[in-house]
């Protein structure tokens, strides 16, 4: 099968999979973190189809819409991909981003790491899209769709939780930022990766100083 064939297979499969998800993990999130991997592609080395399947296929089953099964997405995309035919170690390699690119595994304290080039644009393009103004949207558009208090002056953020701490919060969003958001510009893996989160990061940090403002009253 001719890569762009497949690319279109994918993304059809992806679509009729997500049409009726969260709005910050529906296919729009899937459609940017996939034009942000390509972004990345041009100015980074790494195999071009294994990057584009992982992008695509990345969120098919996120864990946290799935009672924490960080399974079922691995299983789905290597599916997937068989039906289609493609090569077991392009398939291998595609698995591996998705089971070792969220951020909550990097809260691991132990355990074996997977790295890749490929890994790394894709993560990154990931965290960009959890960053800067959609990040903000997309951060509130979950913390509602779970009736989470947007700000809670008695509930501190807590940065350094581990990762079952981490899945298990049910934290104000504001919290969000200082336990994820802000911590993501740090964690880029590709120089161009780095350079593009600096102006997302300053834009939450002018959000915030906004937020604040507003919340107490002050001009």
């Amino acid at each position: 099968m001719k890569e762009d064939q497949l690319i279109n297979h994918t993304i059809d499969f992806v679509k009729g999979e997500l049409k009726n998800a969260e709005g910050g993990h529906d296919w729009f999130h899937i459609e940017r973190v996939y034009n942000t991997s390509k972004l990345l592609l041009e100015h980074e080395k790494g195999d071009s189809l294994i990057v584009q399947l992982a992008a695509l296929l990345h969120d098919i089953a996120d864990p946290k819409f799935h009672d924490g099964d960080e399974n079922i997405g691995p299983k789905m995309a290597r599916n997937f991909l068989e039906s289609e035919s493609v090569a077991e170690k392009t398939i291998e390699h595609v698995v591996n981003i998705i089971k070792h690119m969220s951020f909550k595994n990097s809260l691991e304290r132990d355990g074996t790491r997977f790295s890749s080039k490929e890994l790394h644009i894709v993560q990154d393009a990931d965290r960009l899209d959890a960053i800067g103004a959609i990040g903000i949207a997309r951060a509130f558009n979950y913390g509602g769709f779970k009736n989470r208090e947007l700000y809670n002056p008695a509930v501190p953020p807590q940065p350094n939780m581990t990762k079952e701490e981490y899945k298990k919060s049910t934290a104000p969003t504001i919290n969000h930022f200082y336990e994820k958001l802000l911590l993501l510009k740090d964690k880029m893996n590709t120089e161009t990766g780095k350079k593009l989160a600096e102006e997302r990061h300053l834009f939450m940090l002018k959000y915030l100083e906004q937020f604040y403002k507003e919340w107490h009253g002050k001009e």
